[in-house]
C-alpha cells in the first residue's frame, strides 16, 4: 500500500525530524502517553466498572461520572498530544501498520458507544443511580471495556511493529 505523501511531508518536518534525531525525545514522549493513555482507561473503566454493577456498588453512578470525566477528558487530551507528536516522527510508518489504522477505528466506536449512552441510559440515571444499573447502562460499560481494551491491545501491536 503506498502511503499518501503528506505523511512522508510530516514525517520529514521540522518538528518530525527533531523528535526523531533527539535519543530522549520521542522516548519522553511515549512515556507521557502511556502515562495519560492509562489515566484515561482506569478512568473509564471505574466507570464502566460502576455501570456493569460490579465495582463501587454503594457510589452513585451520577457522581462517578462527575468525578471521573474530567480526568477522562484532561488526560485524553495529553493522550491526544502527544500520540500527534509521536505520529509526526514517523507518520509514514505508522499509516502502513493495520493496527493503528485499527486503534482509531476502534476508539471512534468507543466514542459512539459512549455518545449513545449519554444520549439514552444516562437521561434516565434517576431511576438506577444508586441501584442495579439499566440494560442499556450495563451494555454500554460491557462494550466500552471491551473497546477500550482492543485500544490498548492496538497501541501496543503498533508499539512492537516499528
Amino acid at each position: 500500500m503506498a502511503v499518501p505523501a503528506i505523511f512522508k511531508a510530516l514525517q520529514a518536518s521540522p518538528v518530525g525530524k527533531t523528535i526523531t534525531e533527539s535519543p530522549w525525545m520521542f522516548p519522553t514522549i511515549e512515556t507521557v502517553h502511556v502515562l495519560a493513555i492509562a489515566t484515561v482507561i482506569g478512568a473509564i473503566a471505574v466507570v464502566d466498572l460502576r455501570l456493569i454493577g460490579v465495582a463501587s456498588k454503594d457510589r452513585p453512578a451520577s457522581a462517578l461520572t462527575r468525578e471521573f470525566l474530567p480526568w477522562t477528558w484532561g488526560a485524553f487530551a495529553v493522550a491526544v498530544t502527544s500520540g500527534a507528536l509521536m505520529f509526526t516522527s514517523r507518520a509514514a510508518d505508522y499509516m502502513a501498520i493495520p493496527a493503528f489504522t485499527a486503534k482509531f477505528a476502534i476508539m471512534a466506536l468507543a466514542g459512539l458507544n459512549m455518545a449513545v449512552f449519554h444520549l439514552t441510559a444516562e437521561r434516565n440515571i434517576g431511576a438506577w443511580d444508586l441501584g442495579r444499573p439499566a440494560i442499556g447502562a450495563r451494555a454500554a460499560g460491557v462494550i466500552s471495556l471491551v473497546l477500550w481494551s482492543a485500544v490498548v491491545i492496538c497501541g501496543r501491536k503498533v508499539g512492537f511493529s516499528l
